[in-house]
């Protein structure tokens, strides 16, 4: 079977002043889905356990209408530090135009520093469709029908 690669789209990204000395956003492996975002902090930040801190990224975007961008926690601070993304995932919107901001949280039972120029998270863009909701009275039955919540086994 040929693997083919994904699909590609045009971003518009726009390096806020006081930014240029930061590597561009970029995907890490020919594989990779995310590309990796940067802490564009001024100076270490020290995030203590349980404290959370809105994190500067230099960029903002200019998605076509019909994608969002989806923005991730990194696995390895997650499983390394305890560190993760407060609203995981965390959306921008096409129409959305202002710098992107990250909100980390220290999960964690240690201190977390962390400087200019760290990968803090990465940015999925995603393909999206609107949905036209419509009230029913019933809905259609399925085998698994309110099944949740562990349902299935523990």
């Amino acid at each position: 079977m040929l693997e083919t690669g994904p699909e590609t789209v045009v971003i518009k990204v726009k390096r806020l002043p006081g930014t240029e000395d930061l590597p561009w956003p970029s995907y890490q492996t020919s594989g990779a889905v995310g590309m990796d975002l940067l802490a564009a902090v001024t100076a270490p930040v020290t995030l203590a356990p349980g404290e959370r801190c809105l994190v500067p990224t230099g960029i903002a975007l200019a998605l076509p209408p019909g994608y969002e961008a989806q923005i991730r926690p990194r696995s390895g601070l997650a499983l390394g530090h305890g560190v993760t993304l407060l609203n995981a995932p965390g959306t921008v919107d096409w129409d959305y135009r202002g710098e992107i901001k990250l909100i980390l949280v220290n999960l964690g039972t240690e201190s977390f520093v962390f400087g200019r120029g760290r990968r803090v998270a990465q940015m999925v863009i995603q393909r999206v469709v609107r949905a036209e909701l419509v009230q029913v009275d019933e809905l259609d039955d399925t085998r698994r029908q309110a099944g949740g919540f562990g349902h299935t086994g523990s």
